[in-house]
C-alpha cells in the first residue's frame, strides 16, 4: 500500500510542477504541445504493451475487449455529462480550464454559474487522472515496479502539460493562487486513492476480473488521449507533435522491454 501510495504521489507531482510553471509564467505553446504528445506516446506504449497485453495475459480475450470498451464508453459519457455542466459558466467554451473566453474575467457569471463551472474543471481533471492513477495501481500489484515505472513516467508527463494549461486558463478567469493550488490539491488526492485502491483492488479479484479491470483503464486512457491530449498537443503545436509522439512510444517501448 505504501509503495503504490508514494508512486501515485510521485506521478501526480507533475500536477504541481505544471501548476507553479502556470501560476508564474506563460510558458511557448509548442513547448506544452510537444510534452503533451511525447507524455500521450508513452501512454500509447503502456496501455498497448503493457495494460493491454496483461488484461490478455490475465483473463480472456473477451475480459480484456470488453473491459477496453467499457472503459471507453464510461469515460465518453462522463466527458458528455461535464461538457453539459461546463457549458453553464459564461466565462469559458467547455470543461477544460484552459477553454476560456477572451476577457474571461471581465465577463459577470452568478455563484452557481461560477459554481458550475468550478466543478466541472475539478471532476474533469479527475476524470482525467483517475484511469491512470488506478492503472499504475493495478500494474504495481500484477507487473511489479518495472511496469509501474513505464506508466508513472507517462503520468507524470501528461500531468505537467495538463497543470500548465489549467493554471494558465484560471489565471485568464481570474481565479486566485489559493484557489487553483485548492483544485489541483484535490485532484491530487483523489489520483493517490486511485492508485491505492487500483493496488488493493487486484488483491481481492479472480485472474478473469483482473484483466477487466485492467482493460478498463486502459480504454479510459485511449478514450482521454483521443478526446483531450492528441487534439490539444496538435492545435497549439502543428504536425510535428507527431514526432515528439513517436518518439514518447519508442522511449516507453525501450523502457518496458529493454530490460
Amino acid at each position: 500500500m505504501l509503495t503504490a501510495a508514494l508512486y501515485g504521489l510521485l506521478a501526480c507531482s507533475g500536477f504541481f510542477v505544471g501548476v507553479v510553471v502556470g501560476l508564474v509564467v506563460e510558458p511557448p505553446r509548442r513547448v506544452v504541445a510537444a510534452i503533451t504528445a511525447f507524455g500521450g506516446g508513452v501512454l500509447v506504449s503502456a496501455l498497448t504493451y503493457d495494460l493491454m497485453a496483461e488484461a490478455a495475459e490475465e483473463g480472456s480475450l473477451a475480459h480484456a475487449v470488453g473491459g477496453f470498451m467499457v472503459g471507453a464508453v464510461i469515460y465518453v459519457l462522463a466527458d458528455l455529462a461535464l461538457e453539459r455542466l461546463a457549458a453553464e459558466d459564461p466565462q469559458r467554451e467547455g470543461r477544460e480550464a484552459g477553454e476560456v473566453k477572451p476577457g474571461a474575467e471581465r465577463i459577470p457569471q452568478t455563484a452557481g454559474q461560477a459554481a458550475a463551472g468550478g466543478t466541472a474543471l475539478l471532476v474533469g481533471a479527475v476524470l482525467d487522472g483517475v484511469p491512470e492513477n488506478a492503472a499504475l495501481g493495478i500494474g504495481l500489484g500484477g507487473e511489479g515496479t518495472g511496469f509501474g515505472m513505464v506508466l508513472l513516467a507517462a503520468i507524470f508527463l501528461g500531468n505537467v502539460p495538463e497543470s500548465i494549461g489549467s493554471a494558465v486558463g484560471m489565471r485568464r478567469e481570474g481565479r486566485s493562487r489559493a484557489y487553483v493550488l485548492a483544485v489541483w490539491g484535490a485532484v491530487t488526492v483523489a489520483c493517490v486513492f486511485a492508485t491505492v485502491a487500483g493496488y488493493a483492488l487486484l488483491g481481492g479479484l479472480p485472474p478473469e476480473w483482473v484483466g477487466a479491470v485492467l482493460a478498463l483503464a486502459a480504454g479510459a486512457i485511449l478514450a482521454m488521449l483521443a478526446d483531450t491530449m492528441f487534439p490539444d498537443a496538435f492545435e497549439d503545436g502543428g504536425p510535428l507533435v507527431a514526432l515528439a509522439t513517436a518518439i514518447g512510444f519508442a522511449c516507453a517501448f525501450l523502457l518496458s522491454h529493454g530490460t
